[in-house]
């Protein structure tokens, strides 16, 4: 076959199934991608080429046996690091987890591996998922393939970059406030926050517990909602796992449910215009009409409570990651510092937290832990989770009247490496459109809109109720079908090619 690297998950999979190619040879060609692309991208922190060979070859031999083959049966995946998996370290993007290898998998890995999906590798990000760049990794900056000067999104940087780069056609991300649909953005593809509770969050280290949610990174809409439906399902070893049937999401991106055709589309007013830049607005605006085109009912929508959702989630999350982030303390797992016999338990503890954690996760943590403390919890805290309520609430008023709203996916297209560094509240604006979305806890999908500023991809955002997943993924579709006419195929075709041998 031609290069595999460049084939769809859908794709691939139907090839493995019909014997066209082994899942060994797929696998391959992606280990080969990889060791020719990752110098350059860094997307990958930890790669086995024994392990995936091997479960490249379990695929083979299940099918040569006759066995059932799921819809994925042999297509590679590359795992952001933050869910555990046996065989595999697992370091958060942290110091302080340096080496562990956890003696489980998570949820997700286990449904991975039970589906026949091939994990490539562990991928960057963030440190314990704070940032939205992926440079406050402790093992490295991850680079944006459309430029490699520009930085690739986060938290879950190093999956989106792995899926743009062609190393390879899958990843999963978390989402805690946009850190799967804004990589997806500025990296080209396609990104899904699935709603908060479709996903297990057994082995996924904890971030935000209220927020953190894992979902797809795929070049098409319905390589996304296949990998939806293997992630997604109740898991009872997950307290705020959904108990209910996965949504219909891949026949929704198959076309099955209809297309747009007298949908009721919101744009929300809160989420565009000022603070954009002119090539997103473009973008965004000509996908309004593009849908308009395509028989849906575009109306604008009004939800002011959005405008504080990033005060809100500055309060939230992190004082749930400085509760979460508690259990790191050097005395069970991971980086333990200042063990020279002439230290106390607590001063090894304090030691080790400081040369373990990084700027950011340190900063976090002590919001978090001032918002928590005593005479502050009211103030901060307290006044966050109402707002959060207000939030949902315009959420809720929306949908009574629209089937999904819509909004650009960021404010601007990847910027360069190094520019917000020393800047935490411009960071922090790279998710004003996604945060709402996170503290309501329905699904959101991030779509490739076309090329904005500094010819790099623009995403636009489509949001949907609590557990109607398969709307994003109906649009979506639709909306994907409509823009690839007009562009003559995928975005991803107009990616620079990146040189072999590590140099860009």
């Amino acid at each position: 076959m031609s290069d595999l690297t460049r084939l769809d998950a859908s794709e691939t999979a139907a090839a493995v199934a019909a014997g066209e190619v082994t899942a060994r040879e797929v696998a391959g060609a992606h280990l080969d991608r990889i060791e020719q692309t990752d110098e350059a991208v860094h997307a990958f922190v930890h790669v086995d080429r024994e392990l995936t060979l091997a479960a490249a070859d379990a695929v083979d031999a299940a099918r040569a046996s006759g066995g059932p083959l799921g819809p994925l049966a042999g297509v590679p995946l590359a795992l952001k690091d933050v869910f555990t998996m046996r065989g595999a370290p697992t370091t958060c993007g942290s110091k302080i987890l340096d080496g562990w290898r956890p003696p489980y998998d998570a949820t997700v890995v286990e449904r991975l591996r039970d589906a026949g999906v091939v994990v490539l590798g562990k991928t960057n990000m963030d440190e314990f998922a704070m940032g939205s760049s992926t440079e406050n990794s402790a093992y490295g900056v991850t680079h944006n393939p459309w430029n490699l000067e520009r930085i690739p999104g986060g938290s879950s940087g190093g999956s989106s970059a792995a899926v743009a780069a062609r190393q390879a056609p899958l990843a999963i991300g978390t989402d805690t406030g946009g850190s799967i649909r804004q990589p997806a953005a500025v990296t080209g593809i396609v990104g899904v926050k699935p709603t908060y509770g479709a996903v297990s969050r057994y082995g996924l280290v904890a971030f935000s517990s209220s927020l953190d949610q894992g979902g797809p990174f795929a070049r098409s809409v319905l390589d996304a909602a296949l990998l939806h439906e293997v992630m997604a399902g109740h898991d009872p070893r997950d307290a705020t796992s959904i108990d209910a049937p996965v949504p219909p999401v891949a026949a929704a991106a198959r076309g099955e449910l209809g297309g747009v055709d007298g949908l009721k589309v919101g744009v929300v007013t809160q989420l565009q215009g000022e603070g954009y830049q002119p090539g997103v607005q473009a973008r965004f605006d000509e996908v309004v009409q593009l849908l308009t085109s395509l028989g849906a009912d575009v109306v604008e929508v009004s939800c002011p409570s959005f405008d504080y959702a990033l005060p809100a989630y500055y309060l939230i999350a992190p004082s749930e990651c400085s509760s979460n982030l508690a259990r790191f303390d050097g005395m069970r797992y991971g980086l333990r510092a200042g063990d020279d016999g002439k230290n106390g338990v607590e001063q090894v503890m304090a030691i080790t937290r400081a040369e373990g954690f990084g700027p950011e996760v340190k900063r976090r943590i002590m919001l978090g832990t001032y918002a928590l403390s005593a005479g502050y919890y009211d103030a901060y805290y307290g006044q966050a989770q109402k707002v959060r309520t207000l939030i949902r609430r315009d959420f809720e008023a929306a949908y009574r009247d629209v089937d999904v709203l819509l909004s650009p996916t960021t404010p601007t297209v990847a910027f360069p490496i190094g520019e917000r560094a020393d800047d935490p509240v411009a960071m922090y604006k790279a998710d004003l459109a996604t945060l709402p979305s996170s503290l309501y806890g329905g699904p959101a999908m991030s779509l490739p809109a076309g090329l904005g500023d500094d010819d790099l991809p623009v995403g636009v955002q489509l949001m949907a109720a609590v557990q109607r997943d398969e709307q994003v993924y109906r649009v979506g579709a639709a909306l994907e079908s409509a823009l690839q006419e007009r562009w003559g195929g995928p975005l991803l075709d107009r990616i620079p090619e990146l040189a072999t041998g590590g140099a860009a």
